[in-house]
């Protein structure tokens, strides 16, 4: 069934559990982690970002996103993730995405401050949940798919610079009424080249200053226990793509691999990376819904 982003984020946050968030750039994606979803029970979000746009159009991908979260048996919010126009955050709510994030995190935090708070307004008028980031995720020269190129902790001068301040996050949300705010305590986009160093304790210092759903960007590499962690101090959505993707290759790589001289067809390749996607998908929720 489809639902609003805050519903789902409310209830996780009430009851000390993360709901997983996955991008689903192609139809083996959504079938996939829905399927996932279903056989545990559990409820989910579905994702496409703009970086995606150059695999397939938010105007392909959406419909066939709010088709399968409609007819699916467990809640699902979907959800425009990094969106960083205004234009693409309005073309997600007209086509009935339930929450859109506007990214503007790069910017000053005036400007953050403002155009997330417009966002805001336009979107509540009509019922979709916004996210927002304060901080600065790392992002991985592998894989890291935000378009803004590697970025680390060499890049700042002090982690303090990257990291969401507490008291600067008290004053973001009670200014924009967001939803739910993404923030940054160590973690990175993409392949997670070496274990990462989470500040954890950030988390709860936040959660001290503002009572909103926490989202976590950058899950690649963060051991099982530390997810855990991150969750009862104030988690309560996890970005997920990465190693979902690169399992689903994997699967097809095994499968090809398997057949050996056998001819296989390309609809056997695909369901192949369905499987494998929906797999590690499973061990993700199991892990966020605390399972």
């Amino acid at each position: 069934m489809l639902v609003n982003l805050s519903d789902i984020l409310r209830k996780a946050k009430e009851k000390k559990y993360a709901v997983g968030a996955f991008n689903v750039p192609n139809l083996e994606s959504i079938r996939g982690v829905t399927a996932a979803a279903e056989e545990l029970g559990v409820p989910v979000i579905l994702q496409h970002a703009e970086v995606h746009e150059n695999y397939i159009p938010l105007s392909e991908i959406g419909p066939i996103m709010l088709m399968y979260a409609k007819e699916s048996s467990v809640p699902v919010a979907v959800h425009f993730d990094h969106g960083a126009s205004f234009e693409m955050c309005m073309r997600a709510i007209r086509l009935g995405f339930t929450s859109v994030m506007y990214d503007a995190s790069e910017k000053s935090y005036e400007e953050n401050l403002r155009e997330t708070s417009e966002i805001v307004r336009i979107a509540h008028s009509v019922n979709v949940s916004v996210e927002a980031e304060l901080g600065h995720v790392f992002t991985s020269a592998v894989g890291g798919g935000e378009g803004r190129g590697a970025v680390g902790a060499e890049d700042f001068q002090s982690l303090e610079d990257c990291y969401t301040d507490p008291a600067m996050a008290r004053d973001f949300v009670d200014t924009t009424k967001v939803d739910a705010l993404a923030i940054s305590f160590g973690t990175t986009h993409g392949v997670y080249l070496t274990e990462p160093k989470l500040d954890l304790k950030r988390i709860a210092e936040i959660k001290a200053k503002i009572d909103v759903p926490f989202v976590m960007h950058g899950g690649s590499g963060v051991s099982d226990e530390d997810f855990r962690t991150a969750i009862y101090n104030g988690i309560t959505k996890i970005n997920y793509y990465t190693y979902g993707a690169m399992s689903g290759a994997e699967a097809v790589k095994r499968g090809v691999e398997e057949a050996g001289g056998r001819k296989i067809f390309y609809h056997d390749i695909v369901k192949m990376g369905q499987d494998g996607i929906k797999e590690n998908v499973k061990a993700a929720m199991k892990v966020f819904s605390l399972i």
